[in-house]
């Protein structure tokens, strides 16, 4: 038995970590930096590092348990924000390539099956490139946000539904109609029997450990891992890869099995073994088979399905995108955004790899050609999507405009009551009293934890436009701001800052895309026993020229904080809250109290 080499070991994953963290900072996928060290360290180039038998075995159990995790963060209910476009541009995006990248390496002298495989990998489009990407560029309360990750998500299934179909026919080999029927046949009874576990058997099993009172995560864990290896063992059984199995587990695992809490719980663990310790070891790994010899001997071929890859993905999103009504520019733009590449493609290369299908040379290039296309996603991204901005084309999502409000307390109501009218308006509170009150009041209200994702999916967050932290706790406020950006992508962050508090920092709004509330550190309780009391007076105030709300507070705020600036009325009569990053154009008003 093989020695594990635990110093070769400790250097791939301090070498992933650092590589990922470099990608992490640019605004890339981790991957692409455990890709770069990969090749930069290993036998390609340095020689620092080195592949064993059992960092193999360590890799392969890290992309079956990536692909449980991809499969977990699939949830389908989300892709009908964009159902009909997001279709249209992953076929598109999908099929085009796909012809494009066979003929490409048919051309090249490649074996038909060999150009079956690289067209799968130039097909591929990476969900966790966009969605980073997407943050950085503010592009998240965008039809083309929805899009993207809308087609993503299709893109990345239906690579591996065609990926299914290719491993049972390589698996069985030269075979005749009626073998090709057992083979297809096979396919399905296993893609049958996975969706109705996951249906049907999967929550019941999750309801026996709810009625037995089994609580413990670490049982969970090892149910679940049962589960998964069940499914990829079936997937084998079948003549498909054990990868199919990982992610069909991960699809049903997500919802319907366990409570909210377990399900959260066993996710995090999921994404910090598989992505925190295994998957790096793939991708490093992946990079020792890496030749840049390639850059000699088969530059052309290269260059040439680099291109393929790039330009099929937007000619084709663009092209299929025209029935959705949305344009052909848009078509462009969302082209753009879906040419990152990432861990499928990786993934499915390597297998390809491994089983021999492709050789080291077809490998290299397209772990070049998904580096390559994958960085050009920000400046391509941002070149279209300006161009559309300066042609006033670039929508924004209108279902992402109702107001989460975060404090039931008279400051929480007020601002409440004057937003509803036009808006629908959830408030959340820890304080069931509270949550109460605001009920009788007429408000949409309900209790829970901030902090905690359900509090939020139950709020509809991912429908939401704006989130308002409005509680005395300055560091609560902040936190929940984080999970609106993180979880929910909620694009406009309002919080509440005390003065009295040093916890938490007002530079932190910058890192979570938040701003300031009344434009200013505001103290909670005077100004809620005054609103409690009725001992305020509400002014109104019309703006004679543009100003911005920081310079307004610095004219009309005293030194005893007498005046609090609510809302902005603009022209259209359409009220907004007042905040930090605004400018009060010119006929607005201001809406303050004092």
């Amino acid at each position: 038995m093989e020695e594990l080499n635990i110093l070769n070991l400790l250097i791939i994953l301090t070498s992933a970590w650092l590589g990922g963290s470099a990608a992490k900072r640019m605004g890339y996928p981790a991957i692409l930096g455990e890709l770069i060290i990969g090749i930069l360290l290993g036998p390609a180039l340095l020689g620092l590092l080195e592949t064993s038998e059992m960092i193999n075995v360590l890799a392969e159990v890290g992309i079956i348990l990536l692909m449980v995790y991809i499969g977990m963060e699939i949830n389908f209910r989300d892709l009908g924000k964009a159902s009909w476009p997001g279709l249209l541009a992953a076929i598109g995006g999908f099929i085009v390539p796909f012809a494009l990248g066979y003929y490409t390496i048919i051309y090249f002298g490649g074996t038909q099956m060999a150009a079956i495989f690289v067209s799968i990998a130039v097909a591929v489009t990476s969900l966790a490139t966009k969605s980073r990407i997407l943050v950085d560029l503010k592009l998240l309360n965008t039809r083309i946000a929805y899009v993207l990750m809308a087609g993503a998500l299709i893109s990345d299934t239906l690579a591996l539904v065609i990926f299914a179909g290719i491993i049972s026919y390589v698996d069985a080999g030269s075979i005749d109609t009626l073998g090709l029927a057992w083979v297809a046949g096979k396919a399905i009874l296993f893609f049958v029997f996975t969706a109705l576990a996951g249906i049907y058997l999967l929550p019941l099993l999750g309801r026996f450990l709810m009625k037995s009172k089994i609580s413990s995560r670490t049982l969970h864990f090892t149910l679940i891992l049962i589960i998964v290896l069940g499914f990829s063992e079936l997937a084998e059984v079948a003549g498909l890869h054990s990868i199919l199995g990982a992610f069909m587990a991960g699809l049903f695992i997500r919802d319907g099995v366990f409570n909210r809490q377990i399900s959260k719980d066993i996710n995090n663990i999921f994404h910090d073994i598989s992505i925190g310790f295994l998957a790096p070891i793939f991708f490093v790994s992946a990079g020792f088979n890496v030749t840049l010899d390639v850059f000699q001997t088969d530059l052309v071929m290269l260059i040439v399905v680099t291109l393929v890859a790039m330009v099929g993905k937007i000619f084709g999103t663009a092209l299929f995108y025209l029935p959705s009504g949305y344009g052909w520019r848009e078509g462009i733009a969302v082209g753009t955004g879906m040419n990152g590449r990432g861990a499928v493609e990786i993934i499915i290369a390597g297998i390809g790899l491994q089983m021999g299908i492709i050789t080291n040379e077809i490998f290299s290039i397209l772990v070049f050609m998904a580096i390559f296309t994958t960085l050009t996603v920000p400046l391509f991204l941002t070149w279209t999507t300006n161009w559309l901005r300066k042609r006033n084309e670039l929508v924004h999502q209108e279902s992402r405009s109702g107001y989460i409000i975060l404090g039931a307390n008279p400051l929480g109501l007020y601002m409440a009551k004057k937003l509803q009218d036009k808006n629908e308006v959830v408030i959340i509170d820890a304080n069931r009293e509270m949550v109460t009150e605001a009920k009788t009041q007429g408000f949409n209200s309900m209790y829970g934890n901030i902090l905690k994702e359900e509090t939020m999916e139950d709020a509809k967050a991912i429908e939401k436009g704006t989130f308002i932290g409005l509680t005395g706790n300055s560091e609560i406020n902040f936190l929940a701001a984080q999970l609106a950006e993180d979880a929910f992508y909620i694009p406009n962050k309002i919080v509440l800052v005390s003065p009295s508090e040093t916890g938490a920092d007002v530079n932190m709004l910058d890192k979570i895309n938040a701003t300031s509330l009344f434009a200013n550190k505001t103290e909670l309780e005077p100004w809620a026993s005054k609103i409690s009391n009725g001992d305020f007076k509400e002014n109104t105030l019309t703006i004679k020229e543009e100003i911005s709300t920081r310079e307004w507070v610095k004219e009309h705020k005293g030194d005893k904080n007498s005046i609090l600036p609510f809302f902005i009325i603009n022209t259209e009569g359409i009220i907004r809250p007042f905040h930090y990053n605004d400018t009060i154009a010119e006929g607005e008003k201001v809406i303050y109290l004092e």
